[in-house]
């Protein structure tokens, strides 16, 4: 079983970054992935909070997928480099679509 995490920008336009998340999410589910992001948990923790409940969800997982725009995040490029100090394999977002096609 594939669990994958997805790490990209949320702050900004909250909005717009939560719902690139849900549609990333729906995407990868139908490819039979199990998913986790942090634009599912609530608002109004601290950004330590936040990194300490993402930190274990990637933890979990045996993929990471980066959505655009997420080099520009101090949070999903902190999650990045953690991915890739304890061995997640790390993926682009659009290329994990066409190896899951």
């Amino acid at each position: 079983m594939v669990i994958t995490y997805i790490a990209g920008p949320i702050s900004g336009n909250i909005d717009i970054n939560k719902q690139a998340f849900l549609n990333a999410a729906d995407q990868l589910q139908s490819s039979g992935r199990v998913v986790l992001h942090s634009a599912s948990l609530p608002v109004g923790l601290t950004e330590p909070q936040y990194m300490d409940i993402c930190f274990a969800m990637i933890r979990a997982c045996n993929e990471m997928v980066m959505l655009p725009g997420w080099r520009q995040s101090t949070g999903a490029t902190a999650e990045y480099y953690y991915a890739k100090k304890i061995g997640v394999v790390v993926r682009d977002f659009n290329q994990t679509l066409k190896v899951s096609r």
